[in-house]
Parts: structure tokens; C-alpha cells; sequence
């Protein structure tokens, strides 16, 4: 595997995601040991060539040598065919670039309310801009997923628990959504979408959780081991909605209030 030097890629140093995949870049080779360096040192420095603005929505990658700057994909292109000329073909598909260029923004555009860094706001942070379509976008891919694992998953736990269906789902999941962020935005409307996001990963979160416990139908027949393991589900969703919650500088009962739609969903599934 060849590795790319002379070239510099600076990455979200408050985004965990981006900190993972540009350590994996250097670590296996693909870049050198200088290789990386984060947006909040390097904006400091004196490169007049960087565009800031395009850098917080798409991680730029510095040519040492000639000082050009390349952006988001074609970054990402630039270090993976060095390393793989094969995958250039791939790069070059019409189709491919075109998902490829999608999914990218997709992920750079929300993924401070995927994985939020313990950073606050300011003038050497790399926070993206705010991109109402892909959002919208994130919510509704989050709101359909969360809702077709809680059908699955409530055939594990019935009949103790009622079986549910897709319509269900939705519009409970739905309705948390509206009910959630009418309070938020009572208390804080310009937080109010982003804890929206933040909200619906911490639903995709729990619901990837109950995904293993699929592969357990064969051997685990108690319908009371699958709700004892969704009440931990919950329980864990409940704090990592406490720490979100917390991040965003919003009032603590912001999370009870959470808990209290979630009472009122249950009660209504168990008794209506």
C-alpha cells in the first residue's frame, strides 16, 4: 500500500467520527505521521490558500508541495486511490460520484448531531453549516429506521407486550418528534432543530441496540428477557439524552419531558 506524503488533511477535532477515520489513515499507512491536523490549530496558522468556510463542511486536504487544496470527495478520493489505484474506476462512475457526493454531505452536514464533540461554540470550532434539506433529510431516514426495528422488536416481547405495526410506529415516533420540539422550541427555538437531531440519533442508537437481539430468537423464547433488555435499552438512552441535552445548553427537564411522552405513548399502546 502506497502512502500520501506532502499532504496535510485537517479534520473536526470535536467530531469523533472524523478523528477515528483520519487516525485510521495514518495508522495503516495511507498517510504519513504528519499527515493530520486539526481545523482548530490550523486555522491560527497563516494558509491563505484554505478556504474556512468549505473546510467546516467538507475536510480539505493540503498539497505541501504545490499548496492547492482539495475538498470533501475528492479528498477522500485522493487518499484511497493513492493507497488502492483500483477503487479510480469507481471514483470515475457518473452514478457512483453522484451517491457518493450525497452521502457525504449527508454525513458532514449532521454529524455534530450524530456524534457531538465536548467543544463549544466559537471561532476556531468546525461546525458545519446548518442545511435545513439534509436535516430533514437525517429525521426522516432516523424516524423510518427507528420505526421498522420497533416492529420487529415487538414481536420478540408480545403477548406480555402488545405486537405492534409499521403505522403505529410512525406515528408514534412522529409524534415524539412534534411534541418534543414544540417544548424546545418554546424554550429554545434556535436549538430547537438541532436537538430534534440529536434526539432521533439517540433513537437510531437505541434501536441499533435491539438489532442483535435477532440473531436470539432461535435460542432466548422469554418474552421476558426481551423487555428486561428494552427497559436497559431505555435506561441508557435516558442518560445519553441527559448528556445531549446538557451539550446543547439546554434545562435538564427537557429529558423529563422526554421521558413523560414515552410514559404516555406506553400508556396509551397498553390501555387504548
Amino acid at each position: 500500500m502506497k502512502t500520501l506524503t506532502d499532504h496535510t488533511i485537517i479534520y473536526d477535532d470535536e467530531c469523533p467520527l472524523c478523528k477515528e477515520y483520519t487516525k485510521a489513515f495514518v495508522k495503516i499507512g495511507m498517510l504519513d505521521k504528519s499527515g493530520r491536523e486539526p481545523y482548530s490549530k490550523m486555522i491560527n496558522g497563516n494558509h491563505l490558500n484554505i478556504d474556512w468556510n468549505r473546510a467546516r463542511n467538507e475536510i480539505a486536504l493540503v498539497n505541501k508541495k504545490d499548496n492547492t487544496v482539495k475538498y470533501g470527495v475528492d479528498s477522500i478520493e485522493t487518499i484511497i486511490c493513492n493507497s488502492f489505484p483500483v477503487f479510480k474506476v469507481l471514483f470515475k462512475a457518473r452514478l457512483f460520484r453522484f451517491f457518493i457526493d450525497r452521502l457525504y454531505l449527508f454525513i458532514s452536514y449532521n454529524r455534530k448531531v450524530v456524534a457531538p464533540g465536548k467543544g463549544g461554540e466559537g471561532s476556531s470550532t468546525c461546525i458545519p453549516d446548518f442545511n435545513v434539506s439534509y436535516r430533514l433529510a437525517y429525521l426522516v431516514f432516523a424516524w423510518f429506521f427507528t420505526s421498522m426495528i420497533l416492529v420487529f422488536y415487538s414481536k420478540l416481547a408480545a403477548p406480555l407486550f402488545p405486537a405492534s405495526d409499521f403505522t403505529r410506529e410512525f406515528l408514534v415516533c412522529g409524534a415524539q418528534v412534534f411534541f418534543q420540539g414544540a417544548i424546545v422550541f418554546f424554550v429554545r427555538r434556535d436549538r430547537a432543530i438541532h436537538y430534534l437531531g440529536n434526539m432521533m440519533t439517540i433513537s437510531v442508537v437505541g434501536a441499533l441496540m435491539l438489532v442483535p437481539t435477532f440473531l436470539l430468537v432461535e435460542f432466548i423464547k422469554s418474552n421476558l428477557f426481551y423487555i428486561a433488555y428494552f427497559i436497559v435499552v431505555v435506561v441508557f438512552m435516558f442518560f445519553e439524552h441527559l448528556r445531549r441535552v446538557k451539550l446543547l445548553g439546554l434545562p435538564w427537564y427537557i429529558s423529563a419531558t422526554w421521558v413523560l411522552y414515552r410514559l404516555i405513548a406506553l400508556c396509551i399502546i397498553l390501555y387504548l
